[in-house]
C-alpha cells in the first residue's frame, strides 16, 4: 500500500459539520476582522496552553516578529537562534533590525540546549529562540535559567507536552503557526501569539493593528496583521480534538518503534521530559539518498526539510558565514521525514519500515 507522508483530512473527516457550521456562523455575523469568533479562540487557546493571554495574528511568521518587537527586541540587539530550523525563526529576527546569532542543537533531539545557547551568549544578547522542531520541546526552563528570556518557537508543537507544561507556558512568550499542515490547522495562514506577561500582549495588539489601539491613533509603525475570523471559526472547531490527534500521533511513533524501524535508521530522541506531539516524524540514516530511494519505490511518502541550514542560506551569509554548527551539519545531510498522521496505523508503519529494510 503507499503510504502518504501526511494525511489531515481522514481525522478531520467527521467535523466537515461542524466547520461548515462554523464558517455559515461568521457568514451569517458579516464580522470578519477582529470579532467574536477571534476572542473567543483566543480565550480558548490560551486557556489550552495554560496561559493568561493569546494574541491571533496573520500568521506564524508575523507573530514571531511582532512578539520580539513587543519584548523589546531592535537594531544592536542579538537574538540567539538555531540554524536547523525553518528559514522564518531567523527571518523574523532580521525584520526586528536585531542580529541573529546561530547556536548548534543536540543531534538527537534537535533541539538547542543550554550549553548550546551557553556557548552563543554575549553581553548584547536581547532573548533566545527556543524552537520545537518537529514538535519536541526544548528545554525552556534550563534555558532561560542562563538568565535570558526565551520565546517559544512552537509552531511545529501544538499539543505537544512536557513536564513543566504545554508549549506556550514555558517562556516568556510563544508562537504558533495554523498554516494547513501544521497539529492544529486553519484553511490558509493564521498564527498566535500566546503569553503570560500582560505588557507584551497588549504591545502585540498594537503591532498587529498598525501600531494603533483604535484606527484613529498611531503609538508606532506596525504590521496588517490579524487572524481573520474564517480560521479563527474553523480553528475552534478543531481545538477541543488536538489531545485526540497528538495521542494518535504518539501512538504512530511507538508503531514505528515496535516495527522495528530503530534497527533501519535513527529514531528522534524526546527530550526529558517531554511527550512530543510528532508533527513530522525524522529519522537519520547514514546514506538518506538510497532511504529516500526504497521510499519511493514503495510508494511511501517522504521529505528532507533543512538540507541547507539556514546559516548557510544566501540571505543570511551576512551572520552565517564561518560559524561552525556540527551537529547542525550532520543533521542536514543525515535527516528524512517519513509519514505521521494521527491516524498512522501499525499497518502502514509495517509498510514504511518493510520500505526502509531496502535500503539496509
Amino acid at each position: 500500500m503507499s503510504v502518504p507522508l501526511f494525511d489531515a483530512a481522514t481525522p478531520r473527516a467527521p467535523l466537515r459539520e461542524g466547520l461548515r457550521s462554523a464558517i455559515d456562523r461568521v457568514l451569517e455575523s458579516e464580522r470578519f476582522v477582529l470579532g467574536p469568533e477571534v476572542a473567543s479562540f483566543e480565550r480558548e487557546l490560551a486557556a489550552y496552553c495554560g496561559a493568561s493571554q493569546a494574541v491571533g495574528v496573520a500568521n506564524g511568521t508575523d507573530a514571531i516578529t511582532i512578539t520580539l518587537r513587543a519584548m523589546g527586541a531592535g537594531p544592536g540587539d542579538e537574538v540567539i537562534v538555531p540554524s536547523f530550523t525553518f528559514y522564518a525563526s531567523v527571518e523574523a529576527i532580521v525584520h526586528t533590525g536585531a542580529t541573529p546569532v546561530f547556536c548548534d542543537i543536540d543531534a538527537d533531539t534537535y533541539c538547542i540546549t543550554p550549553e548550546t545557547v551557553r556557548a552563543a551568549l554575549t553581553p548584547r544578547t536581547k532573548a533566545v529562540i527556543a524552537v520545537h522542531l518537529f514538535g519536541n520541546v526544548a528545554p525552556v526552563g534550563e534555558i532561560q535559567a542562563l538568565g535570558v528570556p526565551v520565546l517559544e518557537d512552537a509552531a511545529q508543537a501544538m499539543g505537544s507536552r512536557s513536564a513543566a507544561g504545554r508549549p506556550g507556558s514555558l517562556g516568556v512568550a510563544a508562537t504558533f503557526s495554523f498554516y494547513p499542515s501544521k497539529n492544529l490547522a486553519c484553511f490558509g495562514d493564521g498564527g498566535a501569539i500566546v503569553t503570560n506577561d500582560d505588557a507584551i500582549a497588549e504591545e502585540a495588539r498594537i503591532l498587529r493593528f498598525h501600531g494603533s489601539r483604535d484606527k484613529i491613533d498611531y503609538e508606532q509603525v506596525g504590521y496588517n496583521s490579524r487572524l481573520d475570523e474564517l480560521q479563527a471559526a474553523i480553528l475552534r472547531v478543531q481545538l477541543p480534538h488536538l489531545d485526540q490527534w497528538s495521542d494518535g500521533r504518539m501512538q504512530a511513533a511507538r508503531n514505528y518503534e515496535e516495527a522495528g524501524l530503530a534497527e533501519l535508521a535513527s529514531l528522534p530522541k524526546p527530550v526529558a521530559g517531554a511527550s512530543p506531539a510528532w508533527h513530522l516524524y525524522v529519522v537519520s540514516h547514514p546514506d538518506v539518498k538510497r532511504l529516500e530511494g526504497a521510499l519511493a519505490a514503495a510508494q511511501v511518502g517522504y521529505k528532507p526539510y533543512y538540507r541547507t541550514p539556514v546559516h548557510r542560506q544566501a540571505p543570511m551569509l551576512e551572520w552565517g558565514a564561518g560559524v561552525d554548527l556540527p551537529a547542525t551539519e550532520h543533521a542536514a545531510r543525515t535527516h528524512l521525514a517519513i509519514p505521521m498522521s494521527p491516524g498512522l496505523t501499525r499497518a502502514q508503519a509495517d509498510e514504511v519500515v518493510a520500505a526502509a529494510r531496502a535500503a539496509s
